[in-house]
């Protein structure tokens, strides 16, 4: 029993710190919505990197089903979500691409961002996560 308790403490104390959060953690379906308003026109609908923008960019959008395939199999969900809110972004590597992180504050969920914490995250963030996570490719 005590190990029950020492186990759901962490994250019962988690979530008195994040007031006011949805009760549910985001499904890709959540995040798929987020990703056509904020994503698609340069990413394409597929995430494929085949956006309507992406004739026009200088640098070509990066196919997003292949980050995992690009990370050794592992999708690196802290460095996703660095990306999308600009937190560790450099122009250099990703020109023309704007900072979400504005555009996606709001409630927090516990997150677990690959590190086996959960984190405080905003929901919309770690929904567009999920999507992301979901349409990666298979080898």
């Amino acid at each position: 029993m005590r190990r029950i308790l020492a186990a759901l403490l962490p994250a019962v104390a988690l979530s008195g710190c994040i007031e006011g959060s949805p009760q549910t953690m985001p499904a890709a379906s959540d995040g798929r919505a987020l990703y056509m308003t904020y994503c698609a026109d340069c990413h394409g609908p597929e995430a494929k990197g085949d956006g309507p923008l992406a004739r026009s960019m200088a640098k070509p959008p990066k196919n997003l089903t292949l980050i995992a395939v690009r990370n050794g199999d592992r999708f690196p969900r802290a460095k996703i979500m660095s990306t999308v809110d600009g937190y560790a972004r450099s122009d250099s590597v990703y020109p023309g691409m704007p900072e979400f992180g504005a555009l996606l504050e709001g409630d927090l969920v516990p997150f677990d961002s690959g590190d086996g914490k959960l984190t405080p995250t905003p929901w919309k963030l770690a929904a567009l996560v999920e999507y992301l996570e979901s349409v990666q490719a298979k080898r």
